[in-house]
């Protein structure tokens, strides 16, 4: 199994979270977004992903585009440790969570967007960076609400096992404290946060443990 990653990247560090759940080994292929104008966007890269994006998986001669559906993958092609639970509700449920951080908050502050508002816009990186801050602070609000209403989380959240959910937050509170995000208004973010990290899986797929990592 090969995966072409970002040490930095949310979405490549998504998929570095469910292979190490489920013990998966894999050869690690950095492609740096940022050096040369971007290693992802030479020919021999985007031969294997046409969206110029991270990260790309191959494995047995598939080769998968998109994180959530490496982790529909992931779950499928080798089911333990499940990361989704048993019942079709809360298995919508947990995939659910896992969109409105992959697909509601992540979008508006990848580096895609960023390096449009401050090279093409013209934004200060001071108004860059509270742009970021913003969405990320209008999304993890309206996530802690639903977690606290549903009452479904334990030590992540959905129970006391990681979930397609947890694997999706994780990247996306990193980012938060990255960019200065006071995490204290999201208790139970912040204590689903904790929980994972203290999970090897987690501690070795954050950015910081990455062989690209700067």
């Amino acid at each position: 199994m090969k995966l072409y990653s970002y040490f930095r990247s949310s979405a490549s560090y998504r998929v570095r979270i469910a292979l190490n759940l489920k013990g998966l080994p894999y050869d690690y292929v950095p492609v740096h977004l940022l050096r040369s104008g971007g290693e992802q966007f030479k020919p021999e890269y985007r031969q294997l992903n046409h969206d110029a994006v991270v990260p790309t998986l191959i494995n047995d001669g598939d080769t998968l585009q998109q994180s959530l559906a490496m982790l529909e993958y992931l779950e499928e092609t080798h089911p333990q440790p499940p990361l989704l639970p048993a019942a079709p509700g809360d298995r919508a449920y947990v995939r659910g969570i896992a969109l409105q951080l992959a697909c509601d908050i992540h979008p508006l502050n990848n580096l895609r967007v960023l390096k449009y508002l401050k090279h093409t816009i013209g934004v200060s990186e001071e108004a860059k960076n509270e742009w970021y801050q913003h969405w990320i602070r209008s999304g993890f609000a309206a996530l802690e609400e639903h977690l606290d209403a549903e009452g479904r989380a334990g030590a992540f959240c959905f129970g006391d096992m990681p979930t397609f959910a947890d694997v999706c937050l994780a990247p996306q509170v990193f980012n938060a404290l990255r960019f200065e995000v006071d995490m204290s208004a999201y208790p139970t973010l912040q204590r689903i946060y904790e929980s994972a990290m203290r999970l090897p899986a987690f501690a070795n797929a954050a950015p910081g443990a990455q062989p690209d990592a700067e």
